[in-house]
């Protein structure tokens, strides 16, 4: 044989065992080895606005559309029951005279519509001519560095490859498909929905139009026509797809649009909505879908692929690239990304998957959330179905607010904005919710929400449990995001013209809702903890109480987070007056016999003692009144219930506890529930001889409730921040919660409350190097192990100091 042959062959095999390691090992690839079948299988991608989820097939591939703004429904009627508040008076009555049943029935009377759901917006099909053909050398993978997609097959000797993004500049997505030999590219696109359309092709485009549902059911709700269509009615959409083709022709075929004997093609995918606003009807109000789709595709394809390519990583990357992780060395083998996952599930090291999953956190975040008044949903913006699970909405008890854990802490405050301008939107409809479900001033949220910013309690008017059904702290809650915005960014200008109006309405409502127990405390009553019940002495399960912890931790970090607001901007003296007598009065927490933090006002036990929700220990995170370090009883107790739970429960419940472990200054545990975060979980509906199931992550690296919920990601990717660096508006702590695996690392771009950067290096378990910056100047204290150093820092300026 030819020696150059030789030589040649050595490094085509070198090249590709390197490669394939670089790209197993990667901290931010995920590759596999074949296409996607299930949905939790599939690469996700989104400017924030359109969603695309990739199946990849090479002879035929599937691709779900979503736009976050298409959602059932229409503009909410807040006032849709307006004499809900004259039952309250009877509720407190039955609890004062200690029956919970009575209490439980009446609290339901308190209840109003189920909330809209976010829809699909169809799937778009790529299919070659020869669809039996078999397809060789199949791989796909997803870069989060640069956000694009791509997969390489090859059919009856012609390699090809595509490559897809989503691109938040040109608001459009562009999908690349070469072949290596002339004239052998052939395909044909279409579109189907599950909404209703109609689509043609004119001009060499593709043009669908229809609409959402009206109104739409959730999917646990039984109901002989849960979705209700009116061409007159809901969101309008459009859809529209063009093909820039080297050599060959486009082509069309009966409402199809495709390539014959081509070498290349850019395909180019623009959506649009009529949604325009919360509290604009869709239909008659709305945006001109049409125009808007027509505007972006225009001017996107008379752009070159390059300069959409670079535009695109470009504003990416401004977001994505503040931050870099690096957790040591590791020895993992070369494998696809579902087997990875795998190995690592039994118990295998696997340092840069850990940062992997941290880093898809963020990647997932900047994918879903920049549209103002929109926040990621329960699925971010990628859901194909029609009654997605929960409605895939905006769930406030828990749920939407995890997913914004990491936006501060992880460098991303930007995308914060759509849930902070989404709280204004809450507000104005929580007014309404205040006075007519609860007979106060103020602004109330209870369970769920969605694009309408409904803000009433769920259940059908009756038909709820009002475990689930009638929480009705999600304003306290959401307020306290206002807060921890202005915390880390120190934008002023936005407390004071934005943020202080909805923190002081979110606390009047806790103010004036409050009332005296027997002993003089302020209690909530009625009050529920967040989907758990508790067992009375004789035996009674029920709900509704008074004085649950959940409420008064909520409120309690609300009251704080008001009156410190009013200091900054030096306003509103007579009122923050009124929150800090509330505050001493409100009922102290209680410590019960087995040593935990109770959930109720009584030392009641759990009807499920392991439940997932720990809505009571929102004090220590994402509260910060509960410390080791200043409440050490409290924290021990918080400590002792987070044992009695125990470790296995859903995704989004153990992203929040590794959280909580974290603000424990437990990072072993942390790591250990992190660890388990990370089980493989197989797809839904893939059927196993030995299936696994549970909460963990699915194959593409989706947290797995299950089903797929994406605040587990956010939890999760937060969690790792609170491990690294801790904050308040005095001190940093570094390195607070390290567990002993990552002895040796760093970490550059996590930000603190004060307006600070911060860069780590560590060795040991020991910080070497620090690097911290200023966005506004100020002053800190950076705390690691027991050596402190106060520094005071000018507007931009940075210190590095070696430990």
């Amino acid at each position: 044989m030819n020696l150059n042959i030789i030589k040649k062959a050595f490094f085509i095999v070198l090249f590709t065992f390197f490669y394939a390691k670089m790209t197993a090992q990667s901290s931010h690839v995920l590759w596999y080895n074949q296409p996607a079948e299930f949905f939790e299988e599939t690469l996700v991608l989104g400017n924030g606005k359109m969603g695309a989820t990739v199946f990849g097939g090479a002879n035929s591939d599937k691709i779900y559309l979503n736009d976050v703004t298409l959602w059932s429904g229409e503009p909410v009627n807040a006032n849709m029951n307006p004499e809900a508040y004259k039952n309250v008076p009877a509720i407190r009555t039955a609890l004062k005279n200690e029956d919970y049943k009575l209490a439980d029935e009446l609290n339901k009377k308190l209840e109003g519509s189920y909330s809209q759901s976010f829809s699909p917006l169809g799937t778009l099909h790529i299919s070659h001519f020869k669809k039996d053909s078999k397809s060789t050398n199949y791989y796909r993978e997803l870069d989060i560095e640069n956000a694009i997609s791509k997969v390489n097959y090859e059919i009856d000797g012609v390699k090809y490859t595509r490559e897809y993004f989503v691109s938040a500049p040109d608001q459009i997505m562009v999908i690349k498909i070469t072949s290596n030999k002339k004239n052998k590219l052939n395909f044909l696109i279409d579109f189907e929905s599950l909404l209703k359309f109609k689509k043609d092709v004119s001009e060499n485009e593709l043009k669908i139009n229809g609409y959402a549902p009206y109104h739409a059911e959730p999917s646990y709700v039984k109901s002989d026509n849960p979705i209700l269509f009116d061409e007159n009615r809901g969101t309008r959409f459009t859809s529209l797809v063009q093909i820039k083709n080297t050599g060959g022709a486009i082509i069309t075929d009966e409402n199809k649009i495709g390539v014959k004997n081509a070498t290349e093609a850019l395909i180019f995918v623009s959506i649009a909505t009529s949604f325009n606003g919360f509290d604009k009807n869709p239909s008659t109000e709305g945006l001109d879908n049409k125009a808007i789709a027509a505007e972006n595709m225009s001017k996107a394809i008379s752009k070159s692929y390059k300069s959409l390519k670079e535009a695109h990583i470009s504003d990416y990357q401004k977001l994505f690239k503040r931050v870099r992780l690096d957790l040591g060395k590791t020895t993992a083998p070369n494998l696809p990304t579902d087997e990875r996952l795998l190995r690592y599930s039994d118990g295998e090291e696997d340092k840069n998957l850990e940062t992997l999953y941290f880093q898809y956190g963020r990647y997932l975040l900047i994918s879903s959330s920049r549209t103002l008044g929109v926040p990621a949903n329960l699925q971010g913006i990628w859901n194909p179905y029609m009654r997605p699970p929960w409605s895939s909405n905006y769930t406030t008890n828990i749920n939407v607010e995890e997913n914004y854990w990491l936006a501060e802490n992880t460098n991303l405050s930007e995308l914060h904005h759509p849930l902070l301008s989404f709280i204004k939107n809450i507000s104005e409809t929580g007014k309404i919710t205040a006075k007519t479900f609860y007979g106060v001033d103020g602004w109330a949220v209870a369970h769920n929400s969605d694009i309408w910013a409904m803000s009433n309690p769920v259940g059908n008017f009756g038909g709820g449990d009002p475990n689930w059904a009638c929480w009705n702290m999600g304003g306290a809650w959401l307020s306290t995001h206002i807060w921890e915005h202005y915390m880390f960014s120190q934008d002023l200008n936005y407390l004071k013209n934005q943020g202080y109006d909805l923190m002081r309405g979110a606390a009047q409502f806790c103010l004036e809702w409050l009332v005296e127990d027997k002993n003089g405390y302020l209690v909530t009553s009625p009050s529920t903890s967040p989907e758990n019940l508790y067992i009375t002495p004789s035996g009674y399960v029920g709900a509704t109480l008074y004085g649950g912890a959940a409420d008064l931790a909520m409120i309690r970090q609300c009251f704080s987070n008001a009156i410190e607001a009013s200091k900054v901007l030096k306003t509103d003296a007579e009122f923050r007056i009124k929150l800090e007598k509330a505050l001493s009065k409100l009922y102290p927490y209680q410590i019960g016999k087995a040593g935990n933090l109770q959930e109720w006002y009584f030392d009641w036990k759990d009807q499920e003692p392991k439940h997932r929700h720990q809505s009571h220990l929102f004090g220590l995170f994402p509260g910060n009144h509960i410390s080791p370090l200043t409440t050490p009883e409290l924290a021990n107790a918080a400590r002792t219930t987070l044992e009695i739970k125990g470790d296995e429960t859903t995704g989004w419940s153990k992203g929040w506890r590794i959280n909580l472990w974290a603000r424990l200054l437990d990072g072993n545990r942390a790591y250990k529930m992190y660890r388990e975060l990370l089980r493989y979980v197989d797809p839904d509906g893939k059927k196993t001889e030995n299936p696994r199931r549970g909460g963990g992550t699915y194959p593409n690296l989706f947290d797995a409730h299950p089903p797929f919920q994406i605040d587990g990601n956010f939890g999760g990717a937060a969690a790792v921040a609170e491990m690294l660096v801790q904050s308040d508006e005095n001190e940093i702590r570094l390195l607070p919660a390290l567990p002993d695996v990552w002895e040796t690392g760093s970490v550059k771009g996590l930000c603190a409350r004060g307006g600070f950067e911060i860069e780590i290096e560590w060795s040991n378990k020991t910080v070497s190097k620090i690097s911290v910056s200023s966005k506004n100047g100020g002053k800190t204290t950076l705390i690691s192990g027991d050596k402190k150093q106060n520094i005071t820092l000018k507007k931009g300026q940075k210190l590095e100091i070696n430990w």
